[in-house]
């Protein structure tokens, strides 16, 4: 019997009642404590060289990495390294201590992966030597078929450890024995605490995008999980950014580590790899305005943020009724529709993602040759993020961000941290001559797609996996009618209003008032009113009722149609 969490030992987290029912609303951290949520199915891809490397970059074998690590890396295509992982691997193979500063998509796996594979004591006793800290499952996959790509001639055994999935798996994969563990923070902290995982002999942990992991609220995990470790370690740290609780961590549980900074030696090649435009737009044109852009020449996968999930499903089905192929991630969407809109853009069924900043948080797909910012970013570094979802590893890539006069003192914020020199957008329409010059647009192209341009097979394509619990709507324009009980209910009113049966009813309490025999009086006059030909009996029902709660007046016969009263005793 596999022991489960009981009881949450994070303030405000409850671990007993998650079940396969509520999955569907979890936010991330609640989501690594349960059974059910996420799909059985692996999205990485293999190790490979997909990306340029300059010709005068030295080679993982000058390092002195094992011939096994080398082979398997020139099999995938590998030699070269990339920067950070030049600047990495000198002090990573002689065990210190590293804080790398990177984003994502410059090779960083790699920098951090080949030490520690190349570190390893063989054959190992089964219980984990390294340990890796990821913050979502999608990265946790990827990080684990690199390492298990890179190790495969040295027969070293990785395992990747995420929430979402039943324990009995991951626990039967530890019971067999491991090399390495790469795993999100909730998952490893429960089987650590449940004594299934053994943390005891870790020689080396690494942090990667650790900022990411601040942001999803996995700091307090970090911190018990650095507790459980030996204190003879060497400890790795990878972030974009560097916020002020990073930098506390760092000084807590790293010794003396050197800082590498591969972002600052490569900023003016980024810079010149992705161009960026700043357009002032009006808020009812701002369709229009990405309507033509998703027309413009050369254009690939494209990822289109929104401040809200209200504008992201908007933006959505106005694209989708223009034409183009089209699916939305955020958090009004189940666990399924999510993974089958990435699934559906990763396998080119559709080429636009609408999504929010919180749902994009560890997605991660090549080849994204457009990113369209549909409102200001909130900050500087929200705005490095959207961006760097195109231009990665030597790729060309366009941003455009769409500033509403609104946002024009946050927008000028932005340019002056980072600086872009665009403190003022442009101010632009959808018909400006501009917008068609900078990006390409073919002239006389409108706010629809041709319909010999419409050849993705869409959304609809890709099915979409049943992972249990209350399916949301994958698209609001189609709940907006009624399904279910709530469908009916407008028909049951509109029948219980034609039958007359309440206002009989209300109408015999209101005649039941004294005389015994009154209440049948009242039902032998309902009863006449069945006829269709005759309204009358409506009245005279009316006038008795009033009768009854009379002194004996004897009611108007021209009005009741001539009908005499009942007898009085």
């Amino acid at each position: 019997m596999v022991e489960r969490p009981v009881q949450g030992e994070r303030a405000g987290q409850g671990r007993d009642h998650i079940t396969e029912q509520n999955t569907q609303d979890l936010d991330p951290v609640t989501l690594e404590h349960s059974e059910a949520g996420v799909p059985d199915t692996d999205t990485s891809h293999p190790l490979k060289a997909d990306a340029p490397v300059r010709s005068d970059s030295p080679t993982f074998a000058e390092f002195g990495v094992k011939a096994e690590i080398v082979k398997a890396l020139s099999e995938a295509g590998i030699e070269r390294t990339f920067a950070i992982q030049e600047l990495t691997l000198p002090l990573a193979l002689a065990g210190e201590d590293v804080i790398g500063q990177a984003r994502t998509g410059t090779g960083k796996t790699l920098g951090f992966g080949v030490p520690l594979l190349n570190r390893i004591d063989l054959p190992g006793d089964g219980t984990p030597q390294v340990l890796i800290v990821v913050p979502t499952r999608e990265l946790c996959l990827q990080v684990n078929h690199d390492l298990s790509d890179a190790g495969k001639h040295l027969g070293i055994r990785v395992e990747a450890i995420y929430g979402g999935r039943p324990y009995e798996p991951q626990i039967a994969a530890l019971r067999k024995g491991v090399d390495v563990v790469v795993g999100t923070p909730g998952r490893l902290l429960d089987l650590a605490e449940q004594r299934h995982l053994v943390l005891g002999k870790v020689r080396a942990l690494v942090l990667d995008e650790a900022d990411r992991m601040l942001d999803l609220g996995f700091l307090p995990d970090i911190e018990r999980i650095l507790r459980m470790v030996p204190d003879e370690r060497q400890t790795m740290l990878f972030s974009a950014t560097m916020p002020g609780p990073i930098i506390t961590l760092a000084r807590t549980f790293l010794h003396q580590p050197t800082h590498i900074r591969a972002e600052e030696n490569d900023a003016g090649a980024i810079h010149e790899r992705t161009r960026q435009f700043v357009y002032r737009a009006h808020s009812l044109d701002k369709i229009e305005v990405v309507a033509r852009a998703l027309q413009a020449d050369s254009r690939g996968l494209t990822m289109i943020f929104s401040r809200t999930k209200r504008t992201a499903q908007k933006v959505a089905d106005d694209l989708e009724e223009r034409g183009f192929a089209v699916a939305a991630v955020h958090g009004d969407l189940g666990q399924g529709a999510r993974e089958q809109a990435l699934r559906a853009f990763r396998s080119g069924k559709v080429d636009v993602l609408i999504s929010t900043d919180v749902a994009a948080r560890g997605i991660d797909i090549d080849d994204v040759t457009h990113v369209i910012n549909f409102q200001c970013p909130e900050d500087d570094g929200t705005y490095v993020h959207r961006i760097g979802r195109t231009g990665r590893a030597g790729r060309e890539g366009v941003a455009i961000t769409l500033v509403d006069w609104d946002d024009e003192p946050r927008w000028k914020l932005i340019s002056d941290t980072l600086g872009l020199d665009m403190p003022v957008p442009v101010e632009t329409y959808s018909t400006s001559e501009h917008l068609f010059s900078d990006l390409g647009i073919p002239e006389g192209s409108t706010g629809r797609l041709p319909l010999a341009k419409r050849t993705r097979v869409g959304l609809d394509a890709e099915p979409e996996e049943d992972l249990g619990g209350t399916k949301k709507g994958r698209n609001r324009r189609r709940s907006r009618r009624p399904a279910g009980p709530a469908a009916d209910s407008p028909r049951k009113t509109e029948s219980t209003e034609t039958s007359g049966e309440p206002r009989q009813r209300r109408r015999r309490r209101r005649g039941g008032g004294e005389g015994g025999e009154q209440p049948a009086e009242t039902q032998e006059a309902t009863a006449a009113t069945s006829s269709p030909k005759s309204e009358r009996p409506a009245r005279t029902r009316r006038r008795r009722s009033r009768a009854g709660v009379s002194t004996g007046e004897t009611p108007n016969t021209s009005e009741t149609g001539g009908a005499n009263p009942p007898p009085r005793d």
